[in-house]
């Protein structure tokens, strides 16, 4: 999907697409670009080929969707969306969003809000009745965030590393 935005001072076109391969290292960067992605993510050339594995594994799944936005063919932001089938309220599907990032230099411009927003009408098309996601709670700004577009903290998750 192409949109003109204006961000802030600037207009921007916009393209939301689906990830390729060959953006798999423009994504690690922008997931280690803040703190907490700085300590667990792996920057180093030649690239982890693990991010690959997850890659292909995310592209063959039909639940899942990798997605990018480019401003002016620039590649500035992603997102993961998966589509999750529950026999909870009344047998209905879930959105889960996660891996959320924007490039530093468009943070704070409304690129997060629009991409968010194009995420909540992909669900609405894949008939899901919620959306939910998760931010650490490192991330006070994002938590905002996500509340400033409406997401309630309604439950209390939990994860275990193995």
């Amino acid at each position: 999907m192409n949109a003109l935005l204006a961000l802030s001072s600037m207009q921007v076109n916009l393209n939301f697409r689906e990830a390729n391969e060959s953006d798999v290292p423009a994504l690690v960067d922008l997931l280690a670009d803040d703190v907490l992605g700085a300590k667990r993510e792996d920057v180093s050339i030649p690239l982890n080929p693990n991010y690959l594995d997850a890659f292909h594994s995310i592209e063959a799944d039909s639940n899942n969707e990798l997605t990018v936005v480019e401003a002016d063919g620039e590649l500035v932001g992603m997102l993961q969306l998966t589509f999750i089938p529950y026999l909870t309220h009344t047998g209905s599907w879930r959105c889960l969003i996660e891996g959320v990032r924007i490039a530093n230099t468009y943070r704070g411009k409304g690129l997060g809000t629009e991409f968010i927003n194009w995420a909540i009408k992909r669900a609405k098309e894949r008939r899901c009745s919620i959306v939910q996601l998760t931010s650490d709670k490192q991330r006070p700004d994002a938590i905002r965030f996500y509340e400033s577009l409406g997401f309630k903290a309604t439950h209390e998750g939990f994860k275990l590393k193995l």
